[in-house]
């Protein structure tokens, strides 16, 4: 029990640090919507905003369930299960945050550059994210 107690503290910390990028992220791409340029986007532009931002709640859910889950499962003699549950939660959340940045990066980049310029940035974050 101890060394499940030990392993979830681990857990929280390395999780306060990633909710941190993820609420930024988050906050970045919902005032993007409100910006003059905005509606210049063109439909695949606006697939893509729409994708990384629901990309991006999703790892913030992610990000925040083990907490949701310690708290509903508290004193119940459940620590391993929710040290387990919680890491694999924590794993789908930086893939799904891969994703998310890989997005932010496709479209900024397309926005700025263009098209192709924009699949290559975005193609080079996948593979920097997913290698580390």
């Amino acid at each position: 029990m101890e060394r499940a107690d030990r392993n979830f503290g681990e857990l929280l910390q390395e999780l306060r640090i990633i909710q941190t990028g993820v609420q930024i992220l988050f906050a970045f791409l919902l005032t993007l919507a409100f910006t003059a340029r905005f509606p210049t986007l063109d439909t695949a532009q606006r697939a893509m905003y729409i994708t990384t931002l629901l990309l991006a709640v999703l790892a913030a859910a992610l990000f925040t369930a083990p907490a949701a889950l310690h708290r509903t499962l508290f004193q119940r003699g459940a620590k391993p299960e929710i040290v387990r549950v919680s890491s694999r939660l924590a794993g789908a959340g930086m893939g799904v945050l891969m994703l998310a940045l890989t997005g932010s990066v496709l479209l900024v980049v397309d926005v700025v550059l263009g098209r192709v310029e924009g699949v290559i940035a975005g193609s080079a974050t996948l593979l920097v994210c997913g290698g580390l």
